[in-house]
Order: C-alpha cells, then structure tokens, then sequence
C-alpha cells in the first residue's frame, strides 16, 4: 500500500469512527438527541471572560445555561455520575457546561481524568468560551475528551467587542477591540489544534438580531476552515446587559441556520440545557430534581 493511499484509509476510519461517537451524543445528532441521555456536571465556579448576555446563578428554577443548584468538586461529580447512571442508564455522555468556563480552572479538566479511569465508555464532552483552548489543548486530549463545544459569537472583533465587554488574559483585563480580536484568535487556533486531533467540534452561537445576524455565514465559513464540522445557532435570552435586546424570531432563526448550512452541519434541537441537567432531551426526561436534594447555597461567579 503506498503513503498516500494508508493515509486515505486511516482518514476513512477515523471518520467512520467520529459518526459511530456522533450517533450517541444528544447534543451533536438530531436521532441521538431523542435516544440517549447527557448529564452536565457543574465543576466550574469561575469565568475568564465576561459577555454581556450572561448571569451566572444558583437556583432549581431557572431553565438556561448559567444556571446550577450547586458547584461540585471533581470528587463530588464523580459521584453523582454514578448516581445519575442508575437513574438514567441511557446516558452516553458526561458533560462539563458550566456554571462557568469550563477552563478558567483546573475542575473540569480534574473531573474529567477521574471519570476517564471509573467510566472509560462514557463520551467525554467539554464546551468552552475557548479563550484557553490552545493552552490546555495537549491535557484535553490526554483526557480522552472527544467531543468539544466552543461559543464563537463573532469572528470579526468589531462586532464580537459589542457581546463580549472583555477577557482575562495572562494576569491583564483586555478591553473591547483588543480583548475580542485575542479571544478570536485563540478560539480559531484550538479549534484548528483539536480537530486535526480527530476531536468533533461543534461551535455554538448566540444569535443577537441587532448585532451577528448578518454575520452567520462568516461565523460558519470561518470556524469550518478552522475544523469545526457542526453549528448550533441558539436564541439570545434577554438578560444582564441585555436584557433590553429581543431574541430573535423564528425567521431570523430559521435564516441564520440556512446560511450558516452552506459551510457546516446544522444542529436544530438545542434545549439551552442548565449547568446541571441529567438525562435524554429529546424525551422531555429531566432528572437533575432527583440527583440534586441538597439546599441552596451562596455562588460567586468571580
């Protein structure tokens, strides 16, 4: 067999093998969305960045992404994998959402190398602003993570500076212009890094009307040259900054997703999930009342 055609092969195989992983996370295939089950596990306190959509809380009420009964420890998640397993014994993917990045500390990444030792099966997804993505891109995939989801609600900073107020980065606050154009950078570099490691990664966008809806294709042809081989445009949640900004409606959806379609697989079932959810989506099968009976507790998103 010559170079070229064992690389053609083992490009073949790995392919195969990402839609075998694809066809049993809900969050990544419309069929697996309806049939297997997800538990997100809260380990992240802390955010390096701040957008002007989000407000981090803890409560049992609020149905959005941000939102937790409570933060775990490595240790404490462990656990409740175990638990949420007896209860749901279709889940295929543990997931780490939240409440904050996901890489802004060592918790996720922690939680992650334990479950790979007790739950070698599970699919190991991780989502992420992906500021610190290149950085920890070797420990990801020494992990065993194989699917990763990176929000990237603008690849030019001129609009990215009007969503995203500013980053923390290498012991400095960067500001406006200067903090989106290195978010940017960073985002397009571990995303490029991942998927030449044969991690799927999808890439999650909040659709703001009055700023990135014009800007949807771009968003798509860029992150799918750098890798990414599937979108999910989500609604914005009026809230924080934002909450005098309107959500999008449905034909403003329904066009975003189309012309981001031209570049990239489109993801349509999204349930904006809490940083704490457990079991199938599809199925309406919500089981985070039963894992988390414990009582509130003071958060500080730092």
């Amino acid at each position: 067999m010559t170079d070229c055609c064992k690389v053609e092969t083992e490009e073949v195989q790995t392919h195969q093998k990402l839609n075998h992983l694809l066809g049993k996370h809900p969050c990544f295939s419309a069929r697996a969305h309806f049939k297997y089950g997800r538990i997100h596990l809260p380990v992240s306190p802390t955010c390096n960045i701040q957008c002007k959509f989000c407000k981090r809380c803890i409560n049992k009420i609020e149905n959005r992404p941000g939102v937790t009964a409570k933060v775990l420890t490595p240790k404490e998640a462990v656990k409740i994998v175990a638990k949420a397993l007896e209860l749901c014994p279709e889940i295929s993917v543990v997931g780490i959402a939240g409440p904050g990045e996901t890489l802004a500390t060592d918790n996720a990444l922690e939680t992650f190398e334990m479950l790979g030792t007790e739950y070698p099966d599970l699919i190991k997804c991780l989502s992420t602003n992906g500021l610190m993505l290149d950085k920890y891109s070797e420990r990801i995939i020494n992990a065993g993570i194989k699917t990763v989801s990176v929000t990237v609600n603008a690849v030019e900073p001129d609009i990215l500076q009007n969503i995203c107020t500013g980053i923390f980065w290498n012991g400095s606050y960067l500001k406006d212009y200067e903090g989106a154009e290195k978010l940017i950078q960073e985002q397009l570099k571990g995303i490029e890094k991942l998927s030449n490691e044969g991690i799927a990664v999808k890439v999650n966008t909040v659709l703001i009307p009055d700023l990135n809806y014009g800007h949807m294709e771009e968003i798509a042809r860029v992150v799918s040259k750098a890798g990414a081989s599937i979108i999910n445009i989500i609604p914005l949640i009026p809230q924080h900054e934002m909450k005098s900004f309107r959500p999008p409606d449905c034909n403003e959806l329904n066009n975003a997703r189309e012309w981001a379609g031209k570049y990239l697989n489109v993801f349509r079932h999204c349930r904006q999930c809490r940083a704490d959810a457990c079991g199938i989506p599809g199925k309406g099968k919500e089981l985070g009342n039963l894992l988390y009976d414990f009582p509130m507790e003071t958060f500080s998103h730092g």
